[in-house]
């Protein structure tokens, strides 16, 4: 399949979201380079959608400064090719379904397929429904990534053994965010995960700080982080990669 086993394949993986378009596509591009630059193994890229049931408020003004800007699908892909020239660690897109269905399955899989997008997480399409997508993934050598949550429960063990790339364990209920504090007993997660998985884990949700990120790889495979990246491309806008490098150092430094 996919290229995403090797972000875990020297240690902890540190994954970091960004919008794509949030100020604009050229600035994506060069946070992109600088979270790689810095340590960042994975790349999600959120392709903006106006709906997204899945996040907060942080990621939700981004979609929207970023729909406003004029960033589209079409010039997402543009993006992802220009990338390809240098950025060789695993992408994955982060969006909804209604994009992927708006967009034609086919043409968007074979899409990512041609400029080099190793993955897809779709918070919305639930695991009964996954075969939508699926069939069309493995295709074109694309992991439909699957997202567990703690109120997944008693089907933790079902949508772990069938996980492509890596799964995205969902370290609180609600959505996107920082957090204070992480509550969820986590660990009890990630062992049902590696007791019927054959791909790795990273925690995301609410992770902002070091001493989180370090607590979370330390249950797991790696941390994502989305919402702490993008309060800085809105607070820096067009200034803001060597802020979001400077981020992921210290980030990625605490999984070391």
């Amino acid at each position: 399949m996919s290229n995403i086993s090797s972000a875990f394949d020297h240690g902890k993986a540190f994954i970091a979201f960004l919008t794509c378009g949030d100020p604009d596509l050229e600035t994506t591009a060069a946070a992109v380079r600088e979270a790689v630059r810095n340590g960042a193994d994975l790349i999600e890229l959120g392709i903006p959608f106006s709906d997204p049931t899945a996040e907060g408020p942080v990621i939700q003004e981004a979609n929207l400064r970023a729909l406003t800007g004029g960033a589209t699908t079409d010039r997402i892909f543009d993006l992802v090719r220009s990338l390809r020239r240098d950025v060789s660690v695993p992408m994955v897109f982060m969006t909804y379904a209604n994009v992927v269905y708006s967009y034609g399955a086919e043409k968007f899989i074979a899409l990512c397929r041609e400029t080099g997008i190793d993955g897809l997480i779709l918070p919305d399409l639930p695991f009964e429904e996954k075969e939508e997508f699926r069939p069309l993934c493995r295709e074109n050598g694309v992991d439909l990534i699957s997202l567990i949550a703690p109120t997944s429960e008693n089907r933790i063990s079902m949508i772990a053994r069938e996980a492509e790339g890596f799964i995205y364990i969902v370290s609180s209920l609600g959505v996107t965010g920082t957090r204070s504090e992480i509550t969820t007993d986590l660990a009890s997660i990630v062992r049902v995960v590696r007791e019927n998985a054959n791909v790795p884990c990273a925690i995301g949700f609410g992770i902002s700080t070091p001493e989180q990120a370090k607590k979370m790889a330390s249950l797991s495979d790696g941390a994502i982080v989305g919402s702490a990246i993008v309060k800085l491309m809105a607070r820096y806008g067009k200034d803001a990669p060597p802020h979001v490098g400077a981020y992921v150092k210290t980030m990625k430094e605490a999984l070391i």
